[in-house]
């Protein structure tokens, strides 16, 4: 196959991969948008610092969290302030939205540095939830608030019908305490790292219980790290009960 050939196929299959994740989403971001928010900062980085998807992260994190707490707020007309925020904790953290993006399957669809490809950034926890927000961000600016409101509740609806979105889900350090309990184990201890730039630090948190590492998570705060981390290593031990 000759060289434009390849070049014509390459953009025809991105096409199409792009046209496959818009039909998930069921909304139509412009092309630019979309490609911007499926720009991680470690391909701007190889690529000569072109444009990343933090602006739009950031953008749609503040209109998820509108949606969400307004969505909680007539859905449940009987719960207090305490438990709503509990709530849309829950349905806004990383834990949640890399759930959602695994769901999608987005990973497969963010521009990566070689790098974080190497090291498993399509599963990253931090960088899915990040691409979600900048897909919220990207649907807000070429298609309006209404529209991306209206894929915030398409994409936490299935967490809200699973019963154990608000259950001990919600707190997945004081969960795995008590599970390490539970099962006789000493008490997780965790351990923090981080990197970046002081505006834009990157935490890992690594989780052990005895001599045995159980979880390592990544975030863009301790909590967040520290939480993902502590999803992790419930898994292993409800494996090894």
């Amino acid at each position: 196959m000759a060289r434009s050939e390849k070049s014509a196929a390459a953009k025809s299959e991105t096409a199409l991969d792009r046209t496959r994740l818009l039909a998930t989403l069921q909304v139509q971001i412009p092309d630019d948008l979309l490609h911007l928010a499926l720009t991680h900062r470690s391909w701007s980085y190889e690529h000569g610092g072109v444009a990343t998807n933090e602006r739009l992260e950031f953008l749609g994190d503040s209109i998820l969290g509108q949606a969400v707490t307004v969505m909680l707020y007539n859905r449940y007309p009987d719960l207090g302030e305490g438990e709503l925020a509990k709530r849309r904790a829950s349905l806004v953290s990383t834990v949640a939205l890399a759930g959602i993006g695994k769901t999608i399957g987005l990973g497969a669809y963010i521009h990566l540095g070689r790098g974080e490809v190497l090291t498993g950034g399509r599963e990253k926890a931090s960088i899915l939830a990040d691409t979600v927000e900048a897909l919220i961000g990207a649907t807000y600016l070429g298609l309006g608030g209404d529209t991306a409101t209206a894929l915030v509740l398409r994409l936490v609806e299935p967490l809200i019908e699973n019963p154990d979105t608000f259950g001990e889900s919600m707190d997945p350090k004081t969960t795995l305490q008590e599970l390490a309990a539970t099962l006789g184990e000493e008490a997780p201890q965790y351990e923090i790292t981080e990197s970046g730039p002081d505006h834009r630090k990157v935490f890992v948190a690594t989780v052990s219980i005895g001599d045995l590492v159980t979880g390592v998570g990544e975030g863009s705060s301790k909590k967040q790290a520290e939480s993902v981390a502590a999803r992790q290593a419930q898994q292993l031990l409800a494996d090894r009960a």
